[in-house]
């Protein structure tokens, strides 16, 4: 019981501590104002009316409004059946097979009606079903976000747990620490007592730092249950939009009207952080919120294989056509002139007695209804189970990247996950990468590393670029301190782990109180001091451990806090105005506990780009303490204060190479007078309602921001993920430089001053400085920052910033906007007409991802809305390795591969089917029986093209092959063709000339079409199937099955098939036992036409492999000879593919390379 009550006491302590806290931030929130937008409401887009508390009440009818379920999936159970249906009849392939199964039922059909249906339901259900499965996942999904739980005020002041979904308009919530906010809500009060809250906004703007929300004064003192009971409110606001930034609102109390801005509203999705409790008004629901108005539904992507197969179907139906038309144009000149002087010539069609198809007087009708006839039975010549066949593939292609322990991040348990598998084989053709840094290619996890105090460099810390560069020089990494320094160095401090989370700097200078010997030891402590006063941070100490820990609003401020206190400078505790620090005295050399009294807060944001506040010491001093991006601090320096100023550039300039995030650190002494004008011109600023109120305070702190004194530098590394250097060496350098990166960022500007005519001076001057150099990119990067991007990205320039950055060897866009960002990517795969891939992890980067071909979502620290829009989700960058070298590149070879072998296999069986019927002068007769010819795709031949999607497989190092698209070019595709229509000849007229001219059974019987198309559809199973072993690289035992398996299958239907009464079995009635199995012919003929057909292809395979061999048979050459690990030999086979582009840190270092030669015969 003692424990309990200590523990509560301790908790409430906690609490009312917090509660006072917050009244820091009172100096920087915005107070709400009516501002010209409130004079719109109740007009057009401002009618939206919410009555808070009043359930009952009449006028609080919302059922015009909607719930707040939210649903994510393409069906429901009463449009899945019409819908699925027509989503499979888009297709032009399925609706032609659609129109032949219907046409199968009339008098022209050349075959059976359920032998032409059947098929075509077991392909068009198996595609239904693998719909249904994966929007039923989604529907789990839903399920599970519909099904949380929050509080909800049933009345008199008593909360009760409700699932999501059953939220109304005008209900009151209780949202608790860290949980997500249920629907769009006007913050009414929080467990602070000025009703302040902490919002992490990661789910939709990809922004890890806290925003702060404040409610209205109002309202802020309802922070109990019990003030609810009989609590009742009006809002009128705008109707709902996507527009995250902005709302427009009154609540009218108690006959008073208070406007509402967009600090007043907590979006659906955020979470609340440092934050016990808030209270909220629910204003939008379900799909009304701003974060779903958002979410648009995913384009639909196809992959270029899949858009390049329609055109290889429609060339098919082209070729059914003519054809046909050839075939009935034949057919109506051969059936005019049947019936001549009382002579028939085919008297086996009976022309004398035919009604209409075979009547030598109505020839041309006779002609039409062949083209019919034709047209369905040559259908064969299109694959049925091509889209079936493809869908399975992929499936079990994503089951493989799903289920890859190689791309399984252990840490936070999350595998790999293909969230469609339209999109495999397009990994294995990127040509463009385009990049989020910020938690994408790092962990947004800061680290302080290095600083510059007073003009001197301090930190031996090594960054992983600097390892990264390293390696890619081939040379060990050698630290080197300044010159001046005495201090032996480690050759290996990297393998030092940090000890401390954001701190990773080692220097024994400045470390363990050494900065006092320093010659610069005041600056140091003023530099130290500034890095533990000035910023928002709250520390919270564990009342077990006694442990401070810190809850900052970025990462960067809670590193800078951190490097303080392990500097020797504390800060341990805050007031609402006040802050204090343990600090080792420079006179005393002992460790004292200081107070600074905060007396104005000058926030950062991306216009001012720095941050201040205004303290005073325990002796009186006014001091300003400022950090902030280095093009905005330099020039506000006094004179006086520029001591260092040649250094900390120098220094600051080595940090950015080093890849770390910089600012700079200075102060400035205020005397009394300068700060009261400034307290006195700040608050009427703050106070003002007029239009212009952000510029007046703007105006304010720009003066007194100024003649400030320079201190030195910071450098935090934002650490890259694991791998990632290696990675992206891999992937740009190594396997395939065709690969660009676009890496999209928030670094260091490279444009100070953007107008459009600046901007498009700059790219002028660009293209002329490439074509200067020869076209050659490898000494060219390009970076352009957002301002300058908007006017690159006009309709008059966008063309001419694309072949500028085409023409680079790397891009970078720094500080773009989610809209820039989809723009660039828009312009890239349009411009280029490649295969684009967009990688990110934050909702800001949902826009890119979309419109990429491929994006790829990081399920890293940002949320899950980038992996929500992406269609593939890993947990780490480095997996993109793996999954474009090895699935995507063996996707691209088995999805092309597969296509061709299936139009192969189709038109060496289609085309026997046309060659009989012209050896029967276009009769319309069938070589096979109806089961025969309905049953070929999907039994006798599907399986091993399946096995080879799935299973086949080669090297990594070939990665450039799907880029130059050389395994689905137009020329291999009519290779394979060709291999169909030569294998069809060669079979049909070795099976008739080795049948026809004597007799093949026992009894001196000759062949009839029976054993003829019998013998010539063993043939075709045996060769299409053997054909299949030839082309396969990589056999596992389960092809050796399925292709060995077929062919056994085809005997045992054969055989069963043929058992069965004559009227289900017709043509084929013991076909096989007793005419073909006993003749010796049969096998003769079968194992000589097959060696005959696939004998061409190859010894054509042999040549190639020997004088002209791909990609792929250089490495088995190699390998062969035992040269696979030469490096010479792999890099030539390596770029007889590839330009030479060199990328980054390579670029860089091949300039220097042409700068030493260009300048040695000056010496």
């Amino acid at each position: 019981m003692y424990n309990l009550s200590m523990a509560g006491s301790g908790l409430k302590r906690r609490r009312r501590r917090r509660i006072h806290l917050s009244k820091l931030y009172t100096l920087t929130c915005t107070q709400a104002f009516f501002k010209q937008d409130h004079s719109q409401i109740g007009g057009p887009g401002y009618s939206r009316l919410v009555f808070i508390n009043e359930p009952d009440s009449p006028e609080a009818d919302s059922s015009s409004y909607s719930d707040n379920y939210v649903r994510t999936t393409k069906y429901t159970l009463a449009t899945f059946l019409p819908k699925s249906l027509f989503e499979q009849f888009r297709r032009v392939a399925n609706f032609y097979f659609l129109v032949t199964g219907v046409l199968s039922f009339t008098p022209l059909a050349p075959y059976t009606a359920a032998s032409a249906i059947f098929p075509l339901l077991f392909v068009i259900g198996a595609t239904m079903v693998k719909e249904g499965v994966e929007d039923w996942r989604r529907n789990k999904q839903d399920i599970e976000v519909n099904n949380r739980r929050v509080k909800v005020h049933r009345g008199d002041g008593n909360f009760d747990s409700k699932e999501w979904k059953t939220l109304s308009v005008g209900d009151i919530v209780k949202v608790e620490k860290n949980q997500f906010f249920p629907a769009d809500l006007v913050l009414l009060s929080s467990s602070y007592e000025d009703a302040i809250c902490y919002v992490e906004t990661m789910n939709l703007d990809g922004e890890t730092n806290l925003k702060v929300k404040q409610g209205l004064e109002v309202t802020s003192s309802l922070r109990e249950d019990f003030n609810f009971k009989g609590f009742e409110a009006f809002v009128k606001c705008e109707d709902p939009n996507a527009n995250l930034y902005s709302f427009v609102g009154t609540m009218e109390l108690k006959g008073t009207k208070y406007p509402l801005s967009p600090q007043q509203l907590l979006l659906r999705d955020s979470k609340l952080r440092n934050t016990e409790f808030i209270f909220g008004a629910v204003i939008f629901t379900g799909h009304d919120t701003k974060v779903i108005q958002n979410s648009t539904d995913p384009p639909s992507k196809r992959s270029m294989i899949e858009r390049k197969m329609d055109k290889i179907i429609y060339l098919m139906f082209f070729m059914v056509v003519l054809m046909s038309f050839i075939g009935s144009v034949i057919f109506g000149v051969t059936t005019r002139d049947d019936f001549k002087d009382g002579v028939v010539k085919r008297w086996y069609l009976r022309p004398d007695s035919s009604s209409i198809f075979f009547d030598p007087k109505r020839a041309h009708v006779a002609a039409f209804y062949h083209f019919l006839t034709a047209a369905m039975l040559y259908s064969y010549f299109i694959p049925i189970s091509l889209y079936v066949s493809i869908e399975i593939v992929k499936v079990l292609q994503s089951i493989f990247i799903n289920q890859d322990i190689h791309m399984y991040y252990e840490e936070a348990n999350k595998p790999a996950r293909a969230r469609t598998s339209n999109l495999n084989e397009e990994l294995g053709q990127v040509d463009t990468i385009l990049s989020d840094k910020t938690g994408t290619l790092t962990c947004n996890s800061m680290e302080f590393i290095k600083c510059s105090v007073a003009g001197t460099a301090y930190g031996r810390g090594v960054t992983e670029v600097e390892m990264a560069m390293g390696r890619r020089k081939g040379s060990p990494l050698v630290l080197q301190s300044n010159e001046s320094d005495d201090v032996e160095y480690s050759k290996e401090p990297f393998a030092e782990e940090a000890t401390v989370k954001g701190f990773n700097f080692r220097d024994e200078r400045i470390m363990n109180g050494n900065w006092v010997t320093e010659p610069h030891a005041d600056v140091i402590q003023k530099f130290m001091r500034l890095l533990a006063v000035c910023h928002t941070v709250i520390p919270e100490v564990d009342e077990d451990t006694e442990k401070i820990s810190y809850e900052a609003e970025s990462p960067d401020e809670a590193a800078f806090v951190i490097a303080a206190r392990e500097l020797g400078f504390e800060f341990y505790n805050r007031t609402q105005t006040s802050i204090s620090v343990r600090e080792l005295d420079l006179v005393t050399g002992k460790r004292v506990e200081r107070l600074y009294k905060v007396l104005n807060v000058l926030e950062f944001n991306s216009t001012r780009k720095r941050m201040s506040v205004i303290v005073q010491d325990e002796d009186g001093k006014l001091l300003l303490l400022c950090k902030g991006a280095d093009n905005v601090m330099f020039e506000r320096l006094s004179k006086k204060g520029r001591e260092f100023e040649v250094e900390t550039r120098d220094h600051v300039n080595e940090y950015a190479d080093a890849g770390l995030r910089t600012l700079i650190l200075a102060y400035r002494e205020l005397d009394e007078k300068e700060y009261k004008d400034f307290s006195v011109r700040i608050s009427e600023a703050k106070s003002s309602v007029s239009a212009d109120r952000e510029s007046l305070i703007e105006e304010v702190t720009e003066k007194v921001e100024k003649d400030l004194i320079l201190l030195g530098a910071t450098a935090v590394e934002d650490k890259l993920q694991n791998g990632v250097s290696i990675a992206t060496d891999i992937i740009i350098n190594l396997e395939t430089p065709e690969i660009h990166s676009l890496e999209k960022t928030g670094e260091k500007d490279a444009i100070a001053k953007a107008s459009k005519e600046n901007v498009l001076l700059q790219i002028i001057n660009g293209k002329a400085q490439l074509k200067y150099a020869g076209g050659n990119s490898d000494a060219f990067a390009l970076i352009i920052d957002g301002k300058s991007l908007a006017y690159a990205l006009d309709d008059d320039i966008k063309h001419i910033f694309l072949e500028l950055a085409v023409g680079c060897a790397s891009v970078i866009c720094c500080r773009s906007s989610p809209k820039q960002k989809a723009l660039v990517t828009r312009l890239v795969k349009s411009g280029n007409g490649k295969t684009t891939l967009a990688i990110g992890d934050g909702a800001n980067d949902v826009g890119m991802l979309q419109e990429a071909d491929i994006g790829v979502g990081i399920s890293g620290v940002e949320g899950m809305q980038a992996v929500m829009s992406s269609d593939i989700a890993i947990a780490q960058f480095r997996y993109l390795e793996r999954l474009l070298l090895v699935h995507g590149h063996w996707c691209y070879r088995r999805i092309s591969t597969m296509i061709c072998y299936f139009f192969y296999k189709n038109i060496t069986f289609g085309f026997t089917l046309f060659l009989y019927e012209a050896y029967t002068t276009f009769s319309s007769t069938p070589a096979y029986n109806d089961w025969f010819l309905s049953l070929y795709n999907v039994c006798f031949s599907s399986l091993p093209v399946i096995a080879l999607g799935v299973f086949d497989q080669d090297f990594p190092l070939l990665y450039q092959e799907g880029v130059q698209n050389v395994l689905f070019s137009w020329r291999r595709i009519l290779g394979w063709m060709f291999n169909g229509f030569y294998s069809a000849v060669i079979i049909f007229f070795l099976c008739k000339s080795s049948l026809e001219p004597q007799a093949f059974t026992h009894q001196g019987k000759t062949p009839g079409k029976e054993i003829l198309g019998g013998t010539m559809y063993t043939c075709i199973v045996w060769v299409v199937n053997l054909q299949m072993a030839l082309a396969i690289s990589y056999f596992t035992l389960i092809q050796h099955i399925v292709i060995w398996g077929s062919i056994l299958v085809w005997y045992l239907f054969m055989t069963v098939y043929g058992e069965l009464p004559s009227e289900i079995s017709t043509s084929a009635y013991r076909v096989f036992v007793e005419a073909l199995a006993p003749s010796l012919s049969y096998w003769v003929i079968t194992l000589f036409v097959v060696v005959s057909t696939l004998l061409p292809y190859f010894i054509y395979s042999a040549v190639q492999m020997r004088f002209f061999p791909m990609y792929h048979g250089m490495i088995q050459w190699l390998r062969y000879e035992g040269q696979c690990n030469d490096p010479e030999y792999c890099d030539m086979v390596r770029q007889r593919s590839i330009r030479p582009t060199t990328v980054g840190f390579t670029a860089r270092l091949e300039a220097k390379k042409r700068s030493v030669r260009r300048s040695e015969p000056e010496s």
